[in-house]
């Protein structure tokens, strides 16, 4: 079996190249000319450069292959200029798409990874609810909508597949033809940590330094999912599920704003710190500040106004049941247990 998975080089992407090798995939890594291979060094891995961006060029470049499956993890998290989202995270899965179907590749299965991001901050009147597919997505970020905007592309290609569960609308833009139809299926997975992860890390680094930041004071209900169970689902999702169907994915718990802050604490062995939770608005005004810092020096700040929203978002509960149904998808990783094995890394390999 053939597999592509673009975004290999990334932090989702380094694992599921590594699970594909240990089930004897012919594994492919997309990468770009700038992409670093510092987790992609297994002599079995097959590279191959693909520009998301411009659709002729991908149909050559993907030319004479013929995959069995191909996972979409590439996409950006955070950029400059807020026009990136949608032409990274939107239109590359576009262009991707559109290439393999021109090619009129026999797909097996598309994987393309979402997030719970499209939703937004939703069911915020406590008590809590879980976030469903039937829910309508209300993106308050710009990676969110990209994300969105990606999944009904998607589902613009196949409109008897996806059923319209937790999608209310397709782009208004002209669509290609379907010229033979895509089997899909959409993952979206809550906030992904563990080894290698840049942003949570972000946090750890913080705490080791003494201090720890929270925002708000309202209860805020978050949820996790370490990253090895993602790629459990990626690999569940190309053998089972039904076409156009969408899954959340989180480790099936439910925790307090404190809880991660807290295991790092502890992992960290116990440093002395300073917790400060401050209101919204203050973060309001820290993330402004990154954001126009991030514009005079070219430097993405984690701290900017995409974050602002995901920070300040009261609920992230979601039901992964039809993900354990459809999919036979079984979390392994509660979050002490994930902590541990991040801190560990962090530790092991030098950055903290």
């Amino acid at each position: 079996m053939k597999i592509l998975i673009t975004g290999a080089s990334g932090f989702i992407g380094s694992f599921i190249v590594e699970e594909a090798l240990k089930r004897g995939f012919e594994t492919w890594a997309a990468v770009r000319k700038s992409s670093s291979k510092e987790y992609l060094q297994d002599e079995r891995i097959h590279f191959i450069e693909l520009n998301l961006s411009k659709k002729e060029q991908l149909v050559e470049q993907l030319r004479g292959h013929d995959f069995d499956y191909v996972v979409h993890a590439a996409g950006v998290t955070k950029c400059l200029n807020k026009q990136d989202f949608m032409r990274i995270n939107c239109e590359g899965t576009k262009n991707l798409v559109e290439a393999i179907l021109e090619l009129q590749m026999p797909l097996k299965r598309f994987v393309y990874l979402s997030s719970l991001s499209i939703f937004g901050a939703i069911k915020e009147q406590q008590p809590y609810d879980e976030i469903r597919e039937t829910d309508t997505p209300q993106p308050n970020t710009e990676y969110g909508r990209s994300k969105l905007a990606a999944e009904q592309y998607l589902d613009s290609l196949s409109p008897k597949s996806g059923d319209n569960r937790g999608l209310n609308k397709v782009p208004s833009d002209p669509q290609p033809p379907n010229l033979g139809g895509l089997n899909y299926i959409i993952l979206r997975p809550t906030g992904v940590y563990g080894p290698r992860e840049k942003d949570y890390f972000v946090m750890a680094k913080s705490i080791k330094q003494h201090s720890d930041f929270a925002v708000g004071y309202k209860r805020q209900d978050i949820t996790f999912v370490y990253v090895t169970d993602v790629v459990q689902a990626v690999f569940l999702a190309m053998e089972k599920g039904e076409n156009g169907r969408k899954y959340f994915l989180s480790d099936g718990e439910v925790y307090q704003s404190t809880t991660f802050s807290d295991l790092i604490h502890e992992e960290l062995g116990r440093p002395w710190w300073i917790r400060i939770t401050a209101p919204v608005w203050v973060l309001r005004i820290i993330t402004f500040f990154g954001e126009y810092t991030s514009r005079l020096t070219g430097k993405i700040s984690v701290l900017n106004n995409d974050k602002f929203n995901i920070l300040k978002q009261r609920n992230w509960r979601c039901d992964i049941q039809p993900a354990i149904d459809e999919l036979g998808y079984q979390p392994k990783v509660k979050l002490e247990e994930g902590v541990k094995r991040s801190i560990k890394w962090y530790k092991e390999n030098g950055w903290l």
